[in-house]
């Protein structure tokens, strides 16, 4: 089996050889990186399983780099911060990340947060399809778009389509946030039910809904959520 690839950026030489150590142990292989933008350039070579990024980079906002990840690459993204605000959290996780972890932190939790993800993504490759159809939409998950009638594309990023999935493999059925807590992964609180506010209002408007109304994506208040469209895959 091929060894994951985790790619960590981060300033702190110490940080970046504890991570690496306990990855590499672990079974991973990594690389490393300093800046954001030797990190940029590495990514044109190859593309991680798992990136690990630090937000407070000496020549880029670690935040700008997590955003462009979650819309160009299918890679999943955890984000490694002293920023232990609530505000700090949930912004990385609207951008696109999907775990967050606060500085100190044990090398241990950081190598089974890695796993978590790579176990999820894997059950998502191993679908038999990354396609499905409705209401005149389709959402190819291979390749992060939704397709409109007229052939139009418009991207999601990797945490929103995690939601879009969530939603279009349980159809007509309520979702609650504890039920969509556990089905994602992560910390449960504040930001994360901030985040998916945000990654569901993302979806609505990717797909056209309306805000007030919305015909799809229904919020049912104090309970979750229901999607209301008819799904095809395949």
């Amino acid at each position: 089996m091929t060894q994951a690839h985790v790619a960590i950026l981060d300033d702190e030489p110490e940080i970046r050889r504890m991570l690496s150590e306990a990855l590499e142990e672990a079974g991973f292989r990594t690389t490393c990186y300093a800046r954001a933008t030797e990190f940029e350039a590495g990514l044109k070579r190859t593309t991680p399983d798992v990136c690990l990024v630090d937000l407070g980079l000496p020549d880029r906002d670690g935040l700008a780099i997590v955003h462009r990840l979650a819309l160009e690459s299918g890679a999943a993204i955890i984000i490694i911060s002293g920023r232990a605000q609530v505000q700090d959290r949930v912004t990385g996780l609207e951008l696109g990340a999907d775990d967050y972890i606060i500085k100190p932190f044990e090398p241990a939790e950081v190598v089974a947060r890695v796993r978590a993800r790579l176990r999820k993504n894997r059950t998502e490759g191993d679908r038999s399809t990354q396609i499905a159809r409705f209401n005149g939409w389709t959402a190819e998950f291979d390749r992060y778009v939704l397709i409109d009638q007229t052939g139009v594309e418009v991207p999601f990023s990797h945490a929103e389509g995690e939601v879009l999935r969530l939603f279009l493999e349980s159809p007509k059925r309520l979702i609650s946030r504890a039920q969509m807590q556990e089905m994602l992964g992560g910390a449960a609180g504040e930001s994360f039910d901030r985040a998916m506010d945000v990654r569901i209002s993302r979806l609505r408007t990717k797909l056209g809904e309306d805000p007030k109304n919305p015909r799809l994506i229904k919020t049912i208040y104090g309970a979750g959520y229901i999607f209301l469209g008819d799904v095809h895959w395949g």
